[in-house]
């Protein structure tokens, strides 16, 4: 379904809000030209050979700086697996954790693209609702005993469908039940840097021991999305497993890119071009909520993100998400319905809009539209 939606959106008389896709205005095509040029001038016949598996150590050093800059984790690079992107990573852990059956937790909604990832392997999802600091813990803490799951994988910054940040509050009291449960807590941080406010919020991997936790990372989001390089940061045990998994799966992600992407962060001022992103982003996440704050029916209620790049609608209960597409999709307006978005094929009241990728005018005029399509839908029910 997602597949065919993406399609629709291709169309150039579509106003999307249905990606996942950040501004083009951040691309930097002339700093990551340079820093090509550079490499294949100065290092082309390493840059164009087989590599190791574990990565370029350059970047795996410059992952771990960037732990302790903003963490202060003490991480060895040795503990850094380079992937083709978060989606590799997540298939990786997938097919070293899961047998047929096992029990895995996850968010609901949760991320597509780990359920994707995860379903290949054929566990039991164990989904845990989440309310606007995160999830419940106590009822995530029944489900810890009574499922003992071999991972618990979460978006604990913007998360990827609805937008929240889990409150440091909620991170403290999970990070209890998590630690001596012997599950694994899996904390994906694509979103992370992205944050409107300057409040910092402790990542799971200062309130773990090493060994209950693994980091994920990716630099889609703050360089480039078609470079597809992320990371998994765990023990050595699991970095070992991990490894050896993606060796028979690709021997080692594309060193061309990993070392034009080290030079390129060595050459350039990454925290001013997050700076950059996060500004713009910000100024887009607030016009498309005063839109919809003038505009959509009161009874329709939504996430107010505080960074990332989504917020997740929620329509009452008679209505559904996808009659909501169909009708948009008919005014020009692409948005994603929130039934894939969880495990047990539920989620149709939910629809989650994208905001990174649209500029002011785009959002100002999709979203009348897409209030219009609401007002009429809701007033002929």
């Amino acid at each position: 379904m997602i597949r065919e939606i993406l399609k629709v959106t291709e169309r150039p008389d579509i106003i999307s809000f249905a990606g996942g896709l950040p501004s083009p205005a951040f691309l930097d095509t002339a700093g990551v030209a340079k820093a090509a040029e550079q490499v294949l001038s100065e290092d082309g016949c390493a840059a164009l050979q087989y590599a190791t598996s574990e990565g370029y150590m350059p970047l795996r050093e410059w992952i771990a700086g960037r732990y302790r800059k903003r963490f202060g984790l003490s991480i060895d690079p040795e503990e850094i697996l380079i992937t083709h992107g978060s989606q590799q990573t997540l298939d990786i852990l997938g097919r070293i954790f899961i047998n047929e059956g096992d029990p895995v937790m996850i968010e609901a909604p949760g991320y597509l693209g780990a359920i994707q990832a995860f379903s290949q392997y054929m566990p039991h999802f164990h989904a845990i609702p989440l309310g606007e600091e995160g999830p419940n813990p106590s009822r995530l803490a029944g489900a810890l005993e009574s499922t003992h799951p071999v991972f618990s994988y979460c978006i604990p910054n913007s998360q990827n469908p609805s937008g929240i940040s889990y409150s440091t509050w909620c991170r403290e009291e999970l990070a209890g039940l998590y630690e001596d449960s012997g599950t694994l807590l899996i904390e994906d941080d694509a979103y992370g840097e992205i944050r409107f406010t300057s409040e910092k919020r402790p990542s799971f991997g200062s309130l773990l021991p090493r060994e209950d936790v693994a980091l994920l990372g990716s630099f889609s989001k703050i360089v480039a999305p078609g470079i597809r390089l992320g990371w998994l940061c765990a023990n050595r045990e699991i970095i070992d497993q991990a490894v050896t998994a993606k060796q028979a799966s690709d021997l080692h992600s594309n060193i061309l890119c990993q070392r034009i992407l080290c030079r390129y962060l060595g050459e350039n001022d990454i925290d001013l071009h997050i700076s950059r992103i996060i500004e713009a982003y910000r100024m887009q996440c607030t016009h498309m909520l005063r839109l919809m704050d003038d505009l959509f029916p009161e009874e329709v209620s939504y996430s107010r993100p505080d960074g990332g790049m989504f917020i997740w609608l929620t329509l009452p209960k008679k209505f559904s998400a996808m009659q909501v597409w169909k009708r948009a999709l008919d005014k020009k307006v692409a948005i994603l319905p929130g039934t894939p978005f969880y495990t047990d094929g539920s989620g149709d009241q939910g629809i989650r809009l994208n905001f990174s990728n649209s500029d002011v005018e785009k959002i100002e005029a999709g979203i009348t539209r897409l209030a219009g399509v609401l007002e009429e839908y809701m007033r002929a029910a």
